[in-house]
């Protein structure tokens, strides 16, 4: 008799072949893909299905890192500009709790974002196997977690996806882990992804323009119908406004009157309207706290910034009677420009051959500047969470056609390189077709540069920034802390040790050692012609050092504070 031909396919063989936990992986696997266009993931054993699963499929583009902090912080970057989940698949263990810090940043800040850990089955846990802890539950109230068993659970994870902006998905996965060969190509293929959460609307609110307004755009704020033409005080992050007002104006508006040449002007802002998460200026957010100013605050997500409670007004779209007076237009647009002019003119006279403020030298803010007055429309800004992002708003930030992120949800310092490094790969991906990768800058301190080196290490054959600037304004140490209560002359004996820490960390080796190239400026101008330079040259990462002094970081604020009347 003869035989019949074996027509089944390799896939299939190999399929039939593989272990139970390589089979979940590969479910788990095709069901990510309708969810993610990237995974970040990082070596281990028990993970070793999910990451052989995740190769295997043409449709997710797999990222590797050496650590699971940097690669959460990774995939935070990528989904800020994804605005769409991003994974990260780690092995089981304390593994998972490094990604505490990104899923707490991802939450605050309600950028999508999905871990998928491995796990021990259900019965080694508190047996004291090797490499077990208790991983359901582990992100507490920032992510809950979905325990996938079996092929059964994963239409559980859909639901999730779609509903949780961030997730948790934990897989326990038994030996054998992998089989004998590699799993098959698999037959499906994800071209168009789920949507993500919506955003949350929280109904209409009146507003009358004709009575005095400003509007505060903080980190998450968006374009607003019906506020266009509403002054506003913008943070970095947030989109660039028609008619700003520079931050260091805020303090005029919680007055009746300011006299200017020989004229008393009305200058008491009558309403505030709050969009997204405003958090840098002291003076801006004593705004927010006037009980004498009438408070709006609107909002997508479910949370608000609302210091006032039940006294202010909530809402996500505005319906608007009335237009802005001819008379408070002048009114903001002269405020603003005495204080950005007041900015440039302290800038100008502490650099440069007529040098009246000699003390002050070459500090973060002169770099911040220098930063600003090179970049371009169609280049995105990264900006650490310290002093960075308050220096940039001081000389005149968001600049329109200039995308713009910081890790203003928590505010933390940590995962800043990772970060910048996950959104410069986001955007060149989102621009494969350019002839040149487009221009990312990340400006930040030696103390947030420090805290995320090992970030730089990107291994072999893996996705890769191609023109990724990194600014680091080294004045070594904790520069914020001069400008704050600790940094005041009574309290210096303890300063350095608590709050200034110095280190004397040799950049240029640590940007070397991690595969960068490293360049040095001691100046402004320097500084200047170093990124006119490479805007033109670079590829691939570039640490930028600025060697800058923090000791006349408390005497160049009062010298602004006397400029702008603060």
């Amino acid at each position: 008799m003869q035989a019949m031909p074996n027509t089944e396919s390799h896939s299939e063989k190999t399929a039939a072949a593989q272990p139970e936990s390589m089979q979940l992986a590969e479910a788990l696997a095709a069901q990510l893909s309708r969810h993610l266009t990237d995974v970040v993931l990082c070596p281990g054993s028990r993970n070793a299905p999910l990451s052989l699963a995740l190769l295997a499929r043409s449709d997710i583009r797999v990222h590797t890192r050496l650590d699971e902090r940097s690669a959460a912080f990774a995939a935070l970057g990528m989904a800020r500009v994804q605005r769409r989940h991003v994974g990260i698949v780690m092995t089981s263990g304390t593994a998972v709790a490094n990604a505490l810090p990104a899923m707490v940043e991802a939450h605050y800040s309600h950028t999508p974002l999905a871990v998928i850990s491995a796990d021990r089955p259900a019965r080694l846990v508190g047996t004291g196997a090797s490499q077990t802890i208790e991983q359901p539950g582990i992100f507490g109230v920032y992510a809950e977690t979905t325990q996938v068993e079996s092929t059964g659970d994963i239409p559980l994870i859909a639901e999730r996806f779609l509903n949780d902006r961030q997730v948790h998905i934990n897989v326990a996965l038994d030996a054998p882990l992998v089989g004998e060969e590699l799993p098959g190509t698999p037959t499906d293929y994800t071209q168009h992804r789920a949507r993500t959460p919506r955003w949350s609307n929280h109904g209409e609110v009146a507003v009358d323009l004709s009575r005095n307004t400003l509007v505060i755009a903080g980190d998450e704020a968006w374009e607003v119908e019906g506020l266009e033409d509403v002054p506003t005080i913008a943070e970095p992050t947030a989109p660039a406004p028609y008619h700003p007002v520079h931050p260091a104006a805020a303090h005029l508006f919680r007055r009746a009157q300011v006299s200017a040449n020989d004229y008393v002007v009305n200058t008491k802002v009558e309403q505030v309207i709050v969009v997204g998460h405003p958090t840098l200026h002291r003076g801006v957010l004593a705004l927010l706290s006037d009980p004498d100013i009438d408070l709006i605050c609107l909002s997508r997500t479910e949370d608000f910034t609302n210091p006032r409670g039940e006294a202010a007004q909530l809402g996500t779209t505005v319906k608007t009677s009335g237009e802005p007076t001819r008379e408070w237009m002048k009114i903001c647009e002269g405020a603003a420009q005495m204080a950005a002019d007041g900015v440039r003119e302290v800038l100008a006279e502490t650099t440069g051959e007529d040098v009246t403020k000699p003390e002050i030298g070459f500090t973060g803010l002169h770099v911040a500047a220098a930063v600003g007055d090179t970049l371009a429309v169609g280049d995105t800004l990264v900006l650490g969470a310290s002093n960075a992002v308050r220096d940039a708003s001081f000389i005149g930030l968001p600049f329109d056609g200039v995308e713009t992120y910081s890790p203003r949800g928590a505010a933390g310092i940590d995962g800043t390189i990772a970060q910048a490094i996950g959104i410069a790969l986001a955007t060149q991906s989102r621009e494969a077709d350019a002839p040149r990768a487009p221009r990312t800058v990340a400006l930040m301190g030696d103390v947030t540069f420090l805290y995320d080196a090992t970030s730089l290490i990107l291994p072999e054959d893996n996705p890769r920034p191609e023109n990724l600037t990194v600014v680091v304004s080294n004045d070594d140490g904790g520069g914020i802390f001069e400008v704050l209560e600790q940094g005041r002359e009574p309290l210096r004996p303890s300063f350095e040790k608590a709050f200034g820490t110095p280190h004397g960390v040799g950049v240029a080796k640590l940007a070397e050692a991690c595969g960068a190239e490293h360049r040095e400026v001691s100046s402004a101008q320097e500084l200047l012609d170093v990124l006119a330079e490479l805007k033109e040259y670079s590829t691939g990462i570039t640490v930028v050092e600025a060697h800058t002094t923090r000791s006349s970081r408390r005497a160049l604020q009062e010298a602004l504070n006397a400029k702008v009347g603060q």
